[in-house]
């Protein structure tokens, strides 16, 4: 059948859609399936006719069953996709699945926490990896996560980190990735976000957004050419 490549997508929370990210897929010819799991849409029990994954985030850890009792499902699902080398992209609760299934680690509230746009620094591994490569070495994204990757699966190429957080970015094999940050997230969402919550968290909510809108421009070319990457891996099968 033709028709644009289907990415089934797993969202875990109302606010934690696809976004910008979702929008460059689309520019870069796939179908997004946008599975609500957190309003009770079922997901699929295999991939199916989907040619790639995309596991989005959401304030729970991999495997945080019983508050979230379709992760189960969710991380079948990347299990399905690393066995049969389908491409995957899991971001900030997505990207620590993908470290999990994959045989690395996830501690929840490990480390400091980190909130609204932050440097980024690409390791040499990014220099050859598909997504990765040609990038700026430092750039920024959007953050929002208290959890954190303690350990990478084995073999898995560490791409990039940050000050606080070491593993931003890394990859497994040749057709899996997963970040810490956000890169659907954009500055107009940080300044919806609980100003007390950044408070306590110990950061200033008008200079999160202020920090946001400045390097959004820079930061938007940066994941928009990592999203367009993707979408043509999937393409291409």
């Amino acid at each position: 059948m033709g028709g644009r490549p289907r990415l089934l997508t797993v969202q875990h929370t109302p606010n934690g859609g696809p976004g910008r990210f979702g929008t460059w897929l689309a520019e870069g010819g796939l179908a997004l399936d946008v599975v609500r799991a957190y309003d009770g849409e079922p997901l699929p029990a295999r991939l199916g006719g989907h040619r790639g994954l995309l596991v989005l985030g959401g304030g729970y850890l991999p495997d945080d069953d019983a508050r979230a009792p379709w992760l189960a499902s969710a991380r079948s699902l990347v299990a399905e996709a690393l066995d049969g080398g389908v491409p995957v992209f899991g971001i900030c609760l997505g990207g620590q699945m993908l470290a999990q299934v994959a045989g690395g680690a996830v501690a929840g509230e490990h480390g400091e926490p980190e909130i609204g746009s932050t440097p980024l620094t690409l390791r040499p591994e990014a220099a050859d990896d598909p997504l990765f490569h040609g990038l700026p070495e430092r750039t920024a994204a959007i953050e929002n996560h208290v959890d954190a990757i303690t350990e990478l699966p084995s073999g898995a190429r560490w791409l990039a980190r940050s000050e606080r957080c070491p593993y931003q970015a890394f990859a497994v094999g040749g057709r899996a990735w997963g970040t810490q940050f956000h890169p659907e997230a954009t500055a107009a969402q940080v300044r919806a976000w609980d100003p007390e919550r950044l408070r306590r968290l110990g950061f200033d909510p008008a200079e999160t957004v202020r920090r946001a809108e400045a390097d959004e421009p820079a930061s938007a070319e940066v994941w928009r050419t990592v999203a367009l990457r993707f979408a043509s891996l999937v393409r291409g099968g």
